[in-house]
C-alpha cells in the first residue's frame, strides 16, 4: 500500500487519506486502530449536494449521480474530521464555512437504498462529532456516504448541529 494522497480529476476526484504524522495524536493506541502503513484501504464513495442531501432512490444500483460523486480511498478508522479534509481540499463550497452533514447510504433487507444521518461538522472549526471514526458510524464496504454541505441562512450560524 502507498501512503501518498493522489488526485485524479477528469470527472471524478480520486483520494488517498494518509497516515496521520508523527506529530498527530495516535490512534494507533485506540481500539480498533488500523495499521495504515501495512493495511490496504478501501473505496468510499462519497457523494455531495449543496443544503440538502440525495433522495434515497438516487441511490439505486447503477443510478447513482456521480455526477456529485468524489471517490475517496480511506481506512475504517478515518474521523469525520478527516474526511472533511479531503473533501475541503477538492469542493470550493468546503473551502469556505460550511456545515457538512453525513448521511450512510445502504441496502435495507429488500435491497432498497436508505439514508441514516450519523454525523455532523464545521468546514473550519471542530465539532463533537469530529473525531468519529467510519467505524463508529457503522459504515460497512460497499456503503456510500452522502454529504449536505449546508450554506448560506439556513446552513452555516443556523444554530447548534442537530443530533444524528
Amino acid at each position: 500500500c502507498r501512503s501518498t494522497r493522489k488526485f485524479h480529476k477528469p470527472s471524478h476526484v480520486m483520494a488517498l487519506a494518509a497516515p496521520l504524522p508523527p506529530s498527530a495524536p495516535s490512534v494507533a493506541l485506540l481500539p480498533g486502530a488500523v495499521d495504515r502503513e501495512k493495511v490496504c484501504p478501501f473505496l468510499l464513495r462519497v457523494f455531495t449536494a449543496v443544503n440538502t442531501h440525495h433522495r434515497a432512490e438516487q441511490f439505486k444500483r447503477g443510478a447513482e449521480p456521480t455526477d456529485d460523486e468524489l471517490q475517496i480511498y480511506t481506512w475504517r478508522d478515518a474521523t469525520v474530521r478527516e474526511i472533511v479534509e479531503l473533501v475541503r481540499e477538492v469542493h470550493p463550497l468546503v473551502q469556505r464555512p460550511a456545515q457538512l452533514s453525513f448521511s450512510l447510504v445502504y441496502p435495507d433487507r429488500y435491497g432498497q437504498p436508505v439514508l441514516r444521518r450519523v454525523a455532523r461538522a464545521h468546514s473550519q472549526r471542530r465539532g463533537p462529532d469530529d473525531l468519529k471514526t467510519l467505524d463508529e458510524l457503522r459504515l460497512e464496504p460497499g456503503d456510500f456516504l452522502d454529504i449536505a454541505i449546508e450554506v448560506g441562512p439556513g446552513g452555516v450560524g443556523a444554530g447548534p448541529p442537530a443530533a444524528p
